[in-house]
């Protein structure tokens, strides 16, 4: 080493410690988010790391060059404790900028009163520009692995929680436990579940966790719910009650239209909405049963907007499907295989009381059109349309064969149509 060069170390060295404590004060004075964590150890974990940084460039004048990304050996460790404690990529390179320029404020400060170190300590600019430059690099790759690290594990994490809740598993104190709170899934809160299959490919630029973060976005209105990706479905655990259940229903729908205008094409159920996560199993069955209704097309099936009827015509039974009559079969396929205009107004005549002339208004139809239909069907299928019973044995026929494309109406009660497309 130079000696002009080693005169600066001796200058610098007995000051690297008010140093390093400058930098951690106008760290905490710049970055609000170092000011923001709630964990106390932040501050003394950032002096350190802080130190030896400083350090590694001493040790590098000492040797007579410049740094490596070797001399950073604890960056990595710092990046993971930066994620835990909310800090965030930026945050954390600006406060590695600003210790450096607070060290290079801090070596000019030491060598001006010695003109012959204070020459010296110029030839430093490169040094410490190389300093900023690598570490800043090295700082950025270990923070985006910690994050990925990190990412991964509570991913897993959510996976375990679920898994756990669909078998009935009490979930003990601990992560887990601190998890569900977090997501807004204490214990007496009511929720509903969600799960959602792809009926087509995914775009190229889209994937299944992409699919989750939209989902979690719609769910997540006060808190975030439970999203997690198994396999090639997205489920989600959602803080609901009986008062919120339509606003849920909602957001859900306006989700899976952006989805659908991006190219990704969605089958979801939704459960009924139960009292607390002990019913997660029984709510995760209801909202496979309600996505599998339709058939294996896109669309939302959500149960708190359905009646009754509605939810027991849904169910995929093939025995239901083979007790149907052999004329109101050929009816029904008959019928959807041109279009549906009968059943559609079978399905219309029902939901409107058996009132032609409030069907034919609904329908956009001249009431003679609409009374026409109503004697062919009656012709076809050998139904007295102004018996109860028969009508209802048509319309379950409609329901059971239709492939869960129209669930929307009759005998309902339930709002409006159960079953909506996505895009």
């Amino acid at each position: 080493m130079e000696p002009d060069l080693r005169r600066v170390v001796e200058v610098l060295e007995p000051s690297m410690e008010r140093i390093t404590l400058d930098a951690v004060d106008h760290i905490w004075d710049q970055v609000p988010a170092y000011r923001a964590s709630a964990d106390p150890r932040l501050r003394a974990e950032l002096a350190h790391h802080v130190g030896q940084v400083f350090h590694a460039l001493v040790t590098s004048v000492k040797e007579d060059r410049f740094v490596r990304p070797s001399d950073f050996p604890s960056t990595a460790e710092h990046a993971r404790s930066r994620v835990r404690q909310g800090v965030s990529l930026s945050d954390f390179l600006q406060a590695f900028r600003i210790g450096q320029l607070t060290l290079w404020e801090g070596v000019s400060a030491a060598t001006r009163d010695d003109p012959r170190a204070r020459e010296a300590a110029m030839s430093l600019v490169g040094r410490v520009m190389h300093l900023i430059e690598v570490g800043s690099s090295v700082a950025a790759e270990a923070y985006l692995d910690a994050q990925q690290h990190e990412v991964a594990e509570l991913d897993r994490l959510r996976r375990d929680v679920f898994e756990d809740l669909l078998a009935g598993h009490e979930i003990p104190p601990g992560p887990k436990r601190s998890l569900l709170s977090s997501a807004g899934l204490d214990p007496a809160v009511g929720l509903v579940v969600a799960t959602a299959l792809p009926v087509a490919p995914l775009p190229d630029q889209h994937t299944l966790p992409d699919v989750a973060a939209a989902l979690r976005g719609a769910f997540a209105q006060r808190t975030p719910g439970l999203t997690v990706v198994r396999q090639q479905e997205v489920t989600t655990l959602a803080p609901a009650d009986a008062r919120s259940a339509g606003a849920v229903v909602e957001r859900l729908r306006r989700a899976l239209d952006e989805l659908g205008h991006a190219g990704v094409h969605l089958a979801v159920g939704l459960s009924a909405v139960h009292a607390d996560v002990a019913a997660v199993p029984e709510a995760y069955t209801e909202a496979c049963t309600a996505r599998d209704g339709l058939g294996g097309a896109a669309g939302l099936v959500p149960l708190p907007l359905m009646s009754t009827f509605d939810y027991l015509v849904l169910r995929d039974d093939a025995t239901a499907r083979r007790l149907v009559r052999p004329e109101l079969r050929r009816f029904v396929e008959e019928d959807l295989s041109r279009g549906g205009a009968l059943v559609e107004t079978v399905l219309a005549y029902a939901a409107h009381d058996l009132r032609a002339r409030a069907m034919a208004e609904a329908m956009h139809l001249h009431v003679n059109t609409a009374y026409y239909r109503l004697d062919r069907i009656a012709e076809r299928t050998g139904c007295d349309l102004r018996a109860f019973a028969d009508l209802l044995e048509l319309v379950i026929a409609i329901r059971l064969l239709s492939g869960g494309h129209r669930v929307a109406g009759a005998f309902g009660g339930g709002g409006g149509d159960a079953a909506t497309g996505a895009g």
